[in-house]
């Protein structure tokens, strides 16, 4: 038999390395058809799964409860499994650089427990020849055993969208690749037992890595493009949703709108490329022009509602702003790596602190990695301004009467910031509200 068979008989297992918002998902596919290990550092998290709850909300808790998944913080329990996935973040340094502790970190633990007859495959993002030349040989050394001789290596760059519920790793098509066509087969056969959508084979790991990397790049580049055109609009007084409402009637204009850009993938892994450009001697120009434009965007924000503060009649000192969202997306408790904390500290530069509420939010979280503690949407009164940064869907409800309860009475105008363009301008445009949207 082989592994593929192994694993569908239940004489192998499958171990799933990092438990987060892509790994778990993973785990709890696969535990539908084959034995799963589920394996995280995290004992808090582990403890969390156990008790049958979800902290990523990705598929909930009473799936959590049902699932045969084996969650474990005991790295000795990986020896039981002979099909590896390493799901880990890969994020970057804060010179921009890619931080590859975490790959690294789950390579050495995953090598220290490798049996003969293991396959590897890694998920996490990473530039290409990460797999083949920083993992392989940290494998090799931990474990004593001779990648190509005693153990296999693939890779199949993750493609799970946290918090969407339509775009599911069952649903997405999966890349797969192997170090040789036996592997490649092999890898396949097994991810074919969870994903619907089938799985494209690349020909290569490093294909298979460029491929990956390239997709969140050309989302980069192109929000970098409709956050330079509201920038544009902006000055000249045009709605720039309107206009990419007008645009959009075209059958080949693509569809991006401008934003912040945060999150694990479409703000980090343009950096992974370029990384890689500068080691061989090119100077990205494009993919790096994006990054700044993107990165530059809480600043734009934060600026743009001290002027209209000012055009208010409103003192920017000490105002009273509240900020609606802190997640890096919508209907996700994901906080780290949110650009909404670029608008916060930005403000803060102005004598402004900020309320935060998000109701979605992993509170903890937020409170560990920055420091804020999260106010109640009932904290939301007298307010100067308010920027509605995420278009969770509690915020979708909001109505005109409702975001007027927000504000200080005396102002003639309500300086209201919809970042995701989420109410009718047509509604906020009178003289009672000094309205702006991205």
């Amino acid at each position: 038999m082989n592994l593929c068979e192994k694993l569908l008989s239940g004489t192998e297992k499958l171990s799933l390395v990092g438990l987060g918002y892509v790994g778990m998902p993973i785990a709890v596919a696969f535990a539908r058809k084959i034995k799963v290990i589920g394996f995280d550092l995290n004992e808090k998290k582990i403890g969390l799964y156990k008790s049958g709850i979800d902290p990523t909300k990705e598929v909930g808790n009473e799936v959590i409860k049902n699932t045969t998944v084996e969650f474990t913080a005991d790295p000795s329990r990986l020896r039981e499994a002979k099909f590896h996935i390493v799901a880990v973040p890969t994020p970057v340094n804060d010179d921009h650089t890619p931080d590859l502790t975490p790959v690294e970190g789950a390579s050495r633990i995953l090598g220290q427990n490798l049996t003969k007859g293991s396959i590897v495959v890694f998920e996490s993002t990473v530039y290409p020849g990460v797999t083949e030349e920083i993992c392989v040989p940290i494998l090799e050394k931990e474990s004593g055993l001779k990648c190509g001789v005693d153990f296999k290596i693939g890779y199949s760059p993750e493609r799970i969208n946290p918090g969407d519920k339509v775009h599911r790793l069952e649903t997405i098509t999966k890349i797969v690749s192997g170090m040789d066509e036996e592997t490649l087969d092999e890898v396949a056969k097994v991810y074919e037992l969870v994903v619907e959508a089938g799985v494209y084979r690349a020909e290569s790991i490093k294909v298979a890595e460029a491929a990956k990397v390239i997709e969140n790049s050309q989302r980069d580049i192109n929000i970098a493009f409709m956050n330079e055109l509201s920038i544009i609009f902006n000055r000249m007084g045009i709605d720039t949703k309107s206009v990419l409402e007008a645009a959009g009637t075209k059958w080949n204009f693509l569809k991006f709108y401008p934003g912040l850009v945060g999150g694990h993938c479409i703000g980090v892994d343009p950096y992974y490329l370029t990384y890689k450009a500068e080691q061989l001697g090119y100077h990205s120009q494009i993919i790096l022009s994006g990054r700044r434009i993107n990165d530059d965007m809480g600043k734009y924000v934060a600026e743009s509602l001290v002027k209209n503060l000012i055009k208010s009649d409103i003192a920017v000192k000490n105002a009273r702003v509240a900020i609606l969202g802190f997640t890096f997306k919508e209907n996700c408790p994901d906080t780290r790596n949110t650009k909404v904390i670029d608008i916060y500290k930005e403000l803060k530069e102005y004598g402004i602190t900020p309320l935060v509420v998000d109701p979605a939010a992993d509170a903890e979280e937020a409170k560990q990695l920055y420091g804020i503690t999260f106010g109640s949407m009932e904290d939301v009164k007298d307010m100067d301004a308010v920027i509605v940064a995420v278009a969770h869907n509690e915020f979708l409800k909001l109505n005109r009467e409702s975001i007027e309860a927000f504000y200080n009475r005396n102002h003639k105008q309500k300086v209201l910031m919809d970042l995701k363009g989420l109410f009718d301008r047509k509604e906020y445009a009178d003289e009672a509200f000094c309205y702006w949207r991205l």
